[in-house]
């Protein structure tokens, strides 16, 4: 994964202190399980041990992926973003021209995004289909069920 991913500080800062949470308090805690099944006998047969040295694997492959985004997080500074275009980081209200129903968004780097609360990833298909729009103009989104027209009503921060 050596792609940049964009982020808020804030998002950065949480993705920190995961990966200190993890190194911290998973690892350690992932040792002492593997000594405990290890002290219960034959290795072989033990599938306790065997268990715990399946999540110590998993763990460490979550810190390095951690590491590895962390690497490539660009931080974005709001102050920067114009908005006379949609992009990373915009509110943008959109209008199904299909159905006249109208949908507020932020885009948001791929670690942000939470439809639930109105934020969706620029990877996604409205995303990429929104990105570069100014307001007025119409993105034409591919769906499973066909082409979605979505008018640009509003972009601000």
């Amino acid at each position: 994964m050596s792609d940049i991913i964009y982020v808020t500080r804030e998002t950065l800062e949480q993705m920190k202190a995961e990966l200190q949470r993890m190194k911290t308090v998973e690892r350690p805690a992932a040792s002492r399980a593997i000594a405990e099944a290890r002290e219960k006998g034959d290795l072989k047969e033990n599938a306790e041990y065997d268990a715990a040295k399946e999540a110590q694997g998993l763990l460490e492959a979550r810190i390095r992926k951690f590491e590895t985004e962390l690497a490539t997080a660009r931080v974005i500074d709001t102050s920067t973003i114009d908005t006379s275009r949609v992009t990373i980081l915009t509110r943008v209200t959109i209008t199904n021209e299909a159905t006249g129903k109208t949908l507020t968004y932020q885009l948001v780097s791929e670690k942000e995004a939470d439809l639930k609360a109105g934020k969706i990833s620029v990877t996604s298909p409205i995303g990429k289909g929104l990105i570069g729009k100014k307001e007025g103009e119409t993105a034409e989104i591919q769906a499973p069920n066909g082409i979605i027209r979505f008018r640009v009503d509003k972009i601000s921060l």
